[in-house]
């Protein structure tokens, strides 16, 4: 007999200012914004330190309480940009595979 539900859990990152928040390889789950005001963006790097030379999520404008599903591999880490006042949560798998 199968389950009713399966559950999912993934390591996550709190941000409200720009950083990198992986310097290794990882999946991006997704990203649950808490909070956004005052011309609030985004954007994603594959990298491993601060370089914004590799977008893997282009800029976009996070709405308050809404969780973005972002199902994306970053080979080298995650670089986020936070334009504005943001609050968020990022969902990250460690990667075993590159």
């Amino acid at each position: 007999m199968a389950p009713d539900f399966i559950a999912e859990s993934v390591g996550y990152q709190v941000v409200s200012a720009s950083g990198n928040i992986s310097p290794k390889s990882v999946a991006l789950c997704g990203i649950f914004v808490s909070n956004a005001a005052s011309t609030p963006t985004i954007t994603i790097y594959d990298d491993a330190a601060t370089g914004t030379t590799v977008p893997l999520v282009n800029t976009f404008t996070p709405v308050s309480g809404t969780y973005y599903k972002l199902p994306f591999r970053a080979l080298n880490g995650l670089n986020v940009v936070i334009g504005g006042t943001v609050s968020c949560t990022v969902a990250l798998q460690a990667e075993t595979l590159k």
